[in-house]
Formats: C-alpha cells, structure tokens, sequence
C-alpha cells in the first residue's frame, strides 16, 4: 500500500504563526465585517494587517489605490523615526486611520491603528503594488508596524479577540446572515 509522504509529515507553522499571536479586532468603528488583525511579536512590536474576513480580501474586490494621506496636514508617509528612543515617530490612539484603501467599485475603506502606540513605519509597497495586500495581508501586505510603550504593552490586548474568539464571531454572523436569508 502506497502513503503519500506528505501526509506522513507534520505542517511546519508559518513564520507569522511561530513568531506571532494574532488579535482580532470586530467590526472597527462599528462598520460590520470591518476587521483588522494585529499580530503582537514578543518583543511588544505589532504588525496592523487585515482579517480574513476583510471585505477587501473577499473575492470580486479590485484595489484601486491605497492612501497614507489621512487628512491635508496629515500623512503617514511624512512619519520619520529615529534613534534608540524612537524620535519624530507620529503617536497613534486605537482609532487613528492608518490608510484608506480606494475599490474599483467605489468602496472605501479606512484602516484603522487599534492599538496605541508610535507608528514605526508603513507598508510603501502596497502604494505601487495594491494586489500583494490581498495576496499575502499577513507578510509583505501589511499595513504599518506599530511600537507599543512599554507599560502599555501588557494592556494592549484588552478590547481585541483571540483567534478562538474571532472564529466565534464568525461562526455568529455566518449564523445571522443564513436565519435572515
């Protein structure tokens, strides 16, 4: 009897699954379905990506642009850091918008930080290559990198859902949308 040998091996984990946690964030601002993922390194750095259930990351959807432009005296694209104590790093609050991601069909959504802290730096290359954002979210389709202060690091988390949680909410809406169909 053949076995196929891939079967035999075990999943090796995913860079992001072996050296990151993953937190949810629901429906940001209370726009449903809205969710950004933010992966926590043990080193308190956070990467902002977006959630699988994402509208953007569903099918049929076409990035037209994306803009770190957040208002006229306001662009992430303007953030510079330097030195060990992090200087000129713009200051972030759990709702800051981060970037506005423009569709083909006229959506626009705004991505919000979800955790306060200073802003490392932003994703350039999802500005010449929208697609990567949708192809990879977690690894070179991020959104920005953002530094926690240190006695916050530990509160970071209150507010946002483990992936256990996420998948729970998921289940829920799956559920409320097939009883209101």
């Amino acid at each position: 009897m053949a076995t196929d040998p891939e079967a035999a091996e075990p999943m090796v984990p995913s860079l992001v699954d072996r050296y990151f946690t993953r937190w949810y964030k629901a429906d940001v601002k209370g726009k449903s379905c809205e969710d950004h993922c933010i992966l926590q390194h043990s080193n308190r750095i956070c990467v902002i990506t977006l959630a699988e259930s994402h509208p953007v990351l569903q099918s049929g959807k076409t990035i037209k642009s994306i803009s770190y432009q957040i208002s006229t005296n306001c662009s992430r694209l303007q953030n510079k850091v330097s030195g060990k104590f992090k200087r000129g790093a713009q200051f972030l609050t759990e709702l800051a918008p981060l970037c506005k991601i423009y569709c083909s069909d006229g959506e626009e959504y705004t991505v919000s930080s979800c955790v306060r802290g200073r802003l490392m730096e932003v994703n350039e290359n999802i500005l010449h290559k929208p697609s990567i954002l949708q192809e990879k979210p977690s690894t070179e389709g991020y959104i920005a990198v953002v530094l926690p202060k240190f006695e916050e690091s530990k509160s970071i988390t209150e507010g946002l859902l483990t992936q256990k949680q996420y998948e729970e909410v998921m289940v829920r809406r799956i559920n409320a949308t097939t009883a209101t169909s």
